[in-house]
């Protein structure tokens, strides 16, 4: 018995360690770009772009609005009034980006993965590492409020596999929810969602590892639009989310090991988050051990995918583990960090980097041109005032961010991927699950 708790508790110290490495940065864009945010660990970290100033979370309340472990999902509102965070502590906190107060906290029972908010605002949603997709409905906001707590409602689920990204359509009338074991499904959205989402519109079936991120590409001629996805079997797909048909795939694993100049062998690019211009002419392609993007051309006419260039950061081993925009602007925002760096004094490590010319790729041309630069820390909007909130410090330690850069370039794999157990490993690890602990 004795040995059996001492490998329970090896087993929990190795998970603990294991999701402290693989916590990524993540970025968020207003869209209309009045603000700018980070989460790195705990930490969230906001700057007002607007009025060129950082932003302290719940200062006019005076209240402690801190996440107490790892943040793994943060997103505006497409209408930029409310924003979301959530994560490894259970908690999926909705604010006010106005006063950047807590307006609701809402208790979950496991730890959160994905959020998304509905385009009029109505809706949150959440999804947990059960498989499970709470929704909640807001309140009209009223500034003044004391912190609400909110009770999420099952939504739909896909039972025992994390989901890893949650998007609504365009039109408001589908959820899309993609997850660890290959699948996108696409749900039809009641009028009533508190009630439950039981009505499948499609399955869009076809990567052969897990779906890390998902986006719509459209504009005025395609309303309805097209969905994309990003996948650890390095590929990039085109889906007609209403009838499940895939339309395209673009393979990016092959461009990306022509860009392996350090001589390590690595076949594993999983793409890591997308990003896509408001027109859907373009799509911006972050892919695991890639010192800089990839950069798309969505031609959705002809319903293909292609890839137009490769933009490199040279000078510092950047790999984006998240990317960020808005609806207005022309800058593409990065971030690549890592939490609690295991040997160094740097808790939370993130580098931001911002290219403009997003909405000035040049389709017709393989060829580098002017259009797309990756601007140097003084010509970012609003400066170094807002690399020094966002990062936490203006200067990085080159081993510090060296160490960050090799523990970024496995993070996505590692967290994604399915863990194998024998028989008796997978029995200690029930016995040590915190939802069974009671029920002894």
């Amino acid at each position: 018995m004795e040995d059996d708790d001492s490998m329970i508790a090896s087993e929990g110290n190795n998970k603990e360690a294991m999701e402290v490495e693989v916590a990524p940065a993540l970025i968020s864009v207003h869209p209309a770009q009045d603000s700018v945010a980070v989460a790195v660990g705990c930490e969230l970290r906001v700057f007002n772009l607007r009025e060129g100033c950082s932003i302290t979370l719940g200062a006019e309340s005076g209240e402690a609005c801190d996440h107490k472990e790892s943040i793994r999902a943060i997103r505006y509102g497409a209408k930029g009034k409310v924003f979301v965070s959530a994560g490894d502590d259970k908690v999926v906190k909705i604010w006010s980006t106005d006063s950047w107060r807590c307006l609701y906290s809402v208790p979950t029972e496991k730890k959160v993965s994905a959020v998304a908010i509905s385009d009029n605002g109505q809706f949150v949603c959440y999804a947990d590492k059960f498989g499970v997709v709470w929704v909640v409905e807001l309140d009209e906001l009223h500034e003044n409020q004391t912190p609400v707590q909110k009770k999420g409602s099952p939504l739909l689920a896909h039972y025992c596999s994390i989901i890893t990204s949650l998007e609504f359509s365009p039109d408001g009338n589908f959820i899309v929810t993609a997850d660890r074991d290959f699948k996108i499904r696409v749900t039809m959205l009641p009028k009533k969602p508190i009630d439950g989402a039981h009505e499948i519109q499609s399955y869009c079936l076809g990567h052969t590892e897990f779906v890390s991120c998902l986006a719509f590409v459209y504009n005025q001629e395609f309303p309805q639009g097209y969905l994309v996805s990003g996948s650890g079997d390095s590929t990039v797909r085109l889906w007609d989310f209403a009838s499940g048909l895939l339309l395209h795939t673009c393979e990016v694993g092959s461009e990306v090991g022509h860009q392996q100049t350090n001589g390590t062998e690595n076949n594993h690019f999983a793409v890591t988050d997308l990003c896509a211009t408001p027109d859907g002419s373009a799509i911006f392609v972050a892919v695991q051990g890639l010192p800089g993007i990839l950069v798309l051309s969505c031609n959705l006419s002809a319903k293909t995918l292609s890839v137009l260039r490769v933009v490199s950061i040279s000078g510092e081993d950047f790999i984006p583990t998240s990317l960020g925009s808005s609806l207005t602007s022309d800058f593409l925002w990065m971030v690549m960090g890592v939490s609690n760096l295991p040997g160094f004094d740097s808790s939370s490590l993130a580098r931001v980097r911002v290219i403009s010319g997003l909405n000035k790729c040049n389709l017709g041309s393989v060829e580098e041109d002017d259009n797309i630069k990756i601007l140097e820390d003084k010509q970012v909007p609003c400066g170094e005032k807002v690399l020094e909130k966002l990062q936490g410090s203006l200067c990085i330690d080159k081993d510090v961010f060296s160490a960050a850069a090799e523990a970024v370039k496995a993070s996505m794999r590692n967290l994604l991927i399915k863990k194998q157990y024998s028989s008796e490993r997978r029995e200690f690890r029930k016995r040590g699950r915190n939802d069974r602990k009671g029920k002894r």
